[in-house]
């Protein structure tokens, strides 16, 4: 494989929708290799160095929520759930189990490519310190008992080490840059996913990975607070 393309996995069981995916993203300058079952992405996924995988959860074998689960216990590659399964459960579900969107059929390759250029962009070492930021990429961000290390993307309230997703770091090293500012969700959304479309600022991800992350903070002094109808903000 060309090294110098990202690699994108996918995982789906029909055949058309595989070989349609495959042939866009080729079109668009990535590497492919496909799955058909949640067996075969796992084999698919421990043979290459996959950059992000697209993951259907309907699958035979594995559902993808298993085959998420299995990849979060080895990685941390992004994961585009892509699925017909589209209520706040099953996308809480997929999120849940580490998945970094979501993505309902039917769908457009081209909202397809433009997320996975958004995630890659923002996952890439090579861009991280292209990211709007008040401090270096090599310097520590404190707000209130947090202290977070943008380098390796590590949260400690104190001396206790909290665990984050990449996107949950994201979402409050961007908060955490102005305590007591509101983020609206679009700003949010163009900052953290780098989303341009108005039909991509509908996601409902950032709402599950605000709770998420107001979960796990929820020991320490830092408050992430909802301003009904106006956004997010750290409160110390």
């Amino acid at each position: 494989m060309d090294k110098s393309k990202a690699v994108i996995l996918i995982a789906e069981d029909e055949v058309h929708i595989r070989n349609a995916l495959r042939r866009n993203l080729i079109n668009a300058g990535y590497e492919v290799v496909l799955a058909a079952d949640g067996e075969e992405t796992m084999e698919q996924f421990r043979s290459y160095d996959v950059d992000l995988v697209v993951l259907d959860i309907l699958m035979p074998k594995l559902d993808g929520l298993q085959v998420c689960q299995l990849i979060r216990q080895e990685s941390d590659v992004p994961i585009v759930m892509a699925t017909v399964l589209g209520s706040p459960s099953d996308r809480v579900a997929g999120l849940d189990l580490g998945a970094t969107d979501y993505i309902v059929k039917p769908f457009s390759s081209r909202e397809l490519i433009a997320r996975i250029r958004s995630i890659l962009r923002r996952s890439s070492p090579n861009t991280r310190s292209k990211a709007p930021a008040r401090v270096s990429e090599l310097e520590a961000l404190s707000v209130g008992d947090l202290i977070l290390y943008p380098q390796t993307r590590k949260v400690y309230d104190q001396n206790t080490y909290i665990r984050l997703t990449e996107i949950e770091f994201h979402i409050l090293y961007l908060l955490a840059q102005s305590p007591g500012q509101i983020f609206a969700r679009e700003r949010i959304l163009r900052r953290v996913w780098g989303y341009a479309d108005e039909a991509d600022l509908e996601t409902k991800a950032l709402d599950v990975h605000i709770s998420r992350l107001r979960t796990k903070l929820d020991s320490s002094t830092v408050r992430l607070m909802t301003i009904q109808g106006r956004g997010y903000m750290l409160l110390t």
